[in-house]
C-alpha cells in the first residue's frame, strides 16, 4: 500500500512556557550565586546550584551581554596547572535603582547599586499627606539623584510604605496613619519617572534585602519585624516572601500584646501597633521632658547622655518588642528573626533586653537589620532588586 504522509507535529506551547520558566529559574540562580560567592568560577557555580557546566555557561553568557555580570580581572588557576579559571563577578559599575520609602513624617528617596548599597540619598518631610503631591516630589527627588549620577543607568524604582500594600496592583490600599486609600502608586511614579515602578511593603522589601544583601543570606526561613510608626511583619521560607490574598500578609498591628497599657483607635488596650509606635514613645518622651518633638533619635540621644527615663523607656520598649517577637517565633518558628527597632539598632543593652524576653534557648536567632544607617532607603530599593535577582532576564536592562 503506498504510504500517507504523516501529518505535521505541531508542538505544543506547554514545553516552551516550561522551559521558559526554566530559563528564569536558572539565570536567577545563577546571579545570585555570583552576588553570594563573586568572583567564582563557573565550574564552582555549576557544583553550587546542581546546573550543568554548559547552562551555567550559557547563562553567564547572556547575564554578561545584559551587563549584570564581568569576568573578573585576575584568572586563578585549579592546583597551579591547567588552563586557568576565568571567574565572573557582578558588575555593580553601570547600573543602579532607584528606591522611594513612604514614611510618616518624610520620604526617603534613593539610588541603589546592584550589591544593595546605598550610593546617594535625600529626605524630605511632608508639607501635606496628598498622595499625588508626595509621589510628585518623590519624582522630582529621584530625577535630581540620577542627574547627579550622570553615567548611571537606572533600571527602574522600587517603593516601599507601611500599612496595606498590594504588590500585585501596584497599590497602597490603606494607609491610616498618612490618610492613604487605593492609592495607584505604580501608575503615578511610572508617570513621573518614565522608568518601571515595583511596589511593595516594607517589612516584606527589608525581608528581601536581608535575604540578599544582609545578616541572614542563607536562612531557610525569615521573618522581619518592623517597628517604626507603623508595626508590621514579614516571612520568607525557601527564597519566598509569604503575601497572601491582595498582599495583606503581615499585618500584625492589633495582635494582642500582654502587659500592654496603650489604648488602640480600633477601642481595644494593648494592640501591637499602639504599644511599640514611635508615636508612643515620643509623647511618653515628651511628657516626661525629654524631648519636644517626633524623632525617636532624639530618645536615643537622650539615653546616651545618660538620662534615667530615656533608658528605662527604650528597654521598656524593645522588652516589650521581645514579647511581640516572640508571640511571631511561636506560630512561624522561622530559622532566623530580624528586627528593625530604633533602641536596639543603636543600643547593646536594648538588643540584651530583647533576646532577654525572647528567651535564651531562641535569642540566638535574633539579630537586628544589618541596614541600621539606612534602612528606608534601602527598603525602597530592594523592591527593585528583588524583582531584578527573581527574573533577570525579563528584568533586563534592554527591556527598560
Amino acid at each position: 500500500m503506498p504510504r500517507t504522509a504523516a501529518p505535521p507535529v505541531r508542538k505544543s506551547p506547554v514545553p516552551r512556557v516550561a522551559d521558559s520558566d526554566r530559563r528564569r529559574t536558572s539565570a536567577s540562580v545563577i546571579l545570585r550565586s555570583v552576588l553570594e560567592h563573586g568572583p567564582v568560577a563557573r565550574s564552582t557555580i555549576a557544583r553550587l546550584t546542581g546546573l550543568s557546566p554548559a547552562a551555567v555557561t550559557d547563562h553567564c553568557t547572556r547575564l554578561t551581554a545584559l551587563g549584570l555580570i564581568r569576568e573578573a580581572a585576575a584568572p586563578r588557576r585549579s592546583n597551579g596547572a591547567g588552563r586557568p579559571h576565568v571567574p565572573v563577578d557582578l558588575d555593580d559599575s553601570r547600573f543602579v535603582v532607584g528606591g522611594v520609602h513612604v514614611a510618616v513624617p518624610y520620604t526617603t528617596v534613593a539610588l541603589l547599586d546592584l550589591r544593595g548599597r546605598v550610593l546617594a540619598r535625600r529626605e524630605s518631610k511632608h508639607r501635606g499627606t496628598a498622595p499625588g503631591e508626595v509621589l510628585a516630589r518623590a519624582a522630582d527627588g529621584l530625577a535630581a539623584l540620577l542627574a547627579e549620577a550622570a553615567g548611571s543607568r537606572p533600571l527602574g524604582v522600587g517603593f516601599a510604605a507601611g500599612g496595606w500594600v498590594d504588590r500585585d496592583s501596584g497599590t497602597v490600599v490603606e494607609h491610616p496613619l498618612l490618610g492613604w486609600r487605593e492609592v495607584p502608586v505604580r501608575e503615578l511614579l511610572e508617570g513621573r519617572t518614565g522608568l518601571p515602578v515595583h511596589v511593595d511593603g516594607h517589612a516584606r522589601a527589608l525581608v528581601n534585602a536581608e535575604r540578599l544583601f544582609g545578616r541572614v543570606r542563607g536562612s531557610r526561613s525569615v521573618l522581619h519585624l518592623f517597628v517604626g510608626n507603623v508595626v508590621d511583619a514579614a516571612f520568607a521560607t525557601h527564597g519566598e516572601v509569604h503575601h497572601g490574598p491582595r498582599s495583606q500578609a503581615g499585618a500584625v498591628a492589633h495582635l494582642p500584646l500582654a502587659g500592654g497599657t496603650e489604648p488602640c483607635a480600633c477601642g481595644r488596650i494593648g494592640c501591637l501597633q499602639a504599644e511599640l509606635s514611635e508615636r508612643t514613645l515620643c509623647r511618653r518622651a515628651r511628657e516626661a521632658g525629654l524631648i519636644d518633638g517626633t524623632n525617636p533619635m532624639h530618645v536615643v540621644a537622650a539615653a546616651d547622655a545618660g538620662h534615667p527615663v530615656a533608658v528605662r523607656l527604650l528597654r521598656e520598649r524593645a522588652r516589650m518588642t521581645g514579647r511581640a517577637a516572640g508571640l511571631l517565633l511561636d506560630i512561624l518558628n522561622p530559622e532566623s528573626v530580624v528586627v528593625t527597632e530604633v533602641g536596639v539598632l543603636h543600643r547593646e543593652d536594648c538588643l540584651t533586653a530583647l533576646r532577654d524576653e525572647v528567651g535564651a534557648e531562641r535569642a540566638g536567632c535574633v539579630v537586628p537589620t544589618g541596614f541600621a544607617d539606612s534602612v528606608l532607603a534601602v527598603a525602597g530599593g530592594a523592591v527593585a532588586l528583588d524583582v531584578l535577582y527573581r527574573d533577570p532576564l525579563t528584568a533586563s536592562p534592554q527591556r527598560n
